[in-house]
């Protein structure tokens, strides 16, 4: 903190130091975005900043941008009134939430997830047209999931089948009795008629997911366990190609680690181990994962997967992560391989800014968000 001693600082002098205080700050800003590395012919800005810890991001049919938040209350709207793409105008849709971190929006609805509690508001767009000064009215759409915070946090979209898709973590790194008493935790599921039929089983906590825009296949981010070491295991990106089918958590990590306390249970577990289609590496902590299905990037990119690497907390020698990598597929949708696309996040071992979810807006450009440094990035390409 800055202190000005006043019997000393005449009112020219202070007005002076603010302005001084003033540009220095976006001078710093613009210093952030400049660290940042994008490959040749892309350009990354900020969308939009002063956020509180910025989480998954959804376009309406209109064109307004909603996101959740990880340590705040409230679902915001980001609105482009003057039309002129800059989206200055935010609008708070609704408040006293517990970590409201997921958003999604279908047919004309706005859905959003606390912990253990999917909200709707409908019509959105409607109310974000109008000059209504009162905040929208919410519904609850369900309520029946765990309300552990632990690997609570809520990601949420809907599928191609039209139902909504909830991943649910286990409360802890490693366990197995959650997990057998309650299916809904190390599972991801799909909201059918009011009940939750689970699509993913053994993942530990994913944290963001999508489906290829031909095959209509879903993949997944899985966060690796921690504590056996720097470099193992890797976290993973998956794929489902069969309902239900079973990823190993806790007996099995990655492509070939063996979990040292539950490992010997393999051989009595009656199901077919499914292993992840890359390793990200260890402790990179992937979270959210967006297809690229426009035209505006090159030709490379279309059908293939970004994914936000958040980054490490409990890696001793060098973090890991805190970056945006894509991963290329086949026209199958099988790997092919990975490269980075967007770094500089981490410098030095301090990392200033944490990616969260990559998504595509419907005009083909790219948002980021990133809970750390509370701002939403935009990706465009012009080469």
């Amino acid at each position: 903190m800055i202190k000005f001693n006043t019997c000393f600082i005449d009112n020219k002098n202070i007005s002076i130091i603010y302005l001084i205080y003033f540009f220095s700050f976006f001078t710093n800003a613009e210093t952030y975005i400049d660290k940042l590395n994008v490959p040749e012919g892309f350009k990354i800005s900020i969308f939009a900043d002063e956020l509180d810890t910025p989480r998954q991001i959804t376009e309406t049919m209109d064109g307004h941008i909603v996101v959740g938040s990880k340590k705040g209350d409230k679902i915001i709207a980001l609105v482009d009134s003057n039309e002129d793409g800059k989206f200055e105008d935010k609008f708070v849709l609704a408040e006293g939430l517990q970590n409201p971190t997921g958003v999604s929006f279908f047919r004309g609805d706005l859905y959003f997830a606390e912990i253990d509690t999917i909200w709707i508001i409908k019509d959105i767009d409607k109310w974000l047209g109008s000059n209504n000064k009162s905040k929208p009215v919410k519904a609850i759409y369900m309520n029946n999931l765990p309300s552990d915070t632990w690997h609570g946090f809520k990601y949420i979209d809907f599928g191609p089948d039209g139902n909504l898709y909830i991943p649910v973590g286990v409360p802890c790194n490693i366990c197995i009795e959650p997990q057998t008493k309650d299916p809904r935790f190390a599972a991801i599921h799909k909201f059918v008629d009011g009940e939750l039929i689970t699509i993913a089983d053994g993942v530990r906590n994913s944290v963001g997911f999508d489906w290829h825009p031909v095959t209509k296949k879903m993949y997944f981010s899985d966060n690796g366990r921690d504590w056996l070491g720097d470099d193992t295991p890797s976290c993973e990106l998956n794929v489902v190609n069969e309902e239900g089918s079973f990823y190993g958590y806790p007996y099995k990590h990655a492509i070939d680690v063996i979990d040292p306390e539950f490992g010997h249970l393999i051989p009595g577990v009656d199901k077919e181990f499914v292993d992840p289609i890359a390793e990200l590496g260890p402790h990179v902590a992937p979270l959210g994962i967006t297809f690229y299905d426009n035209d505006k990037f090159p030709r490379k990119y279309k059908n293939s997967v970004f994914v936000a690497l958040h980054g490490s907390w409990n890696k001793y020698n060098g973090k890991s992560g805190y970056k945006v990598v894509f991963v290329k597929l086949d026209e199958n949708g099988e790997y092919l391989y990975q490269e980075d696309f967007i770094t500089g996040w981490l410098s030095n071992e301090n990392a200033w800014g944490r990616p969260v979810s990559p998504f595509v807006m419907s005009d083909g450009s790219m948002l980021v968000s990133d809970d750390k440094h509370n701002v939403i990035y935009k990706i465009t390409y012009e080469g």
